[in-house]
């Protein structure tokens, strides 16, 4: 069963930085997709950031040049470095992965940002 817990959300001004972590449990496959979602309040989830095997990326085009998603096979974590934050990336910003028969969600971790 995989578990995944994200952490290293929190309150930031316009223009800060922050890095979400995803600490993943269970039986997790490199080649697997894994990415970061977010809901923002009276919206639907949007995908931002996703990394599939061999680490090719995608991102939204609101965060392009301002988020970078990476993992770490060996530590089963999944970053999202965020800069150049603004109030609009407020959301709760949720982990995934892929597995093969079902997707794998966090519970989510709350990111403000707000002056």
């Amino acid at each position: 069963q995989v578990q995944l817990v994200e952490s290293g959300g929190g309150l930031v001004q316009p223009g800060g930085s922050l890095r979400l972590s995803c600490a993943a449990s269970g039986t997790i496959f490199s080649s697997n997709t894994m990415g970061w979602y977010r809901q923002a309040p009276g919206k639907q989830r949007e995908m931002v950031a996703r990394i599939f095997s061999g680490g090719i990326t995608n991102y939204t085009d609101s965060v392009k040049g301002r988020f970078t998603i990476s993992r770490d096979n060996a530590k089963k974590t999944l970053y999202l470095q965020m800069h150049s934050l603004k109030p609009e990336d407020t959301a709760v910003y949720y982990c995934n992965y892929d597995g093969r028969w079902r997707a794998y969600w966090g519970q989510g971790t709350q990111v403000t940002v707000s002056s």
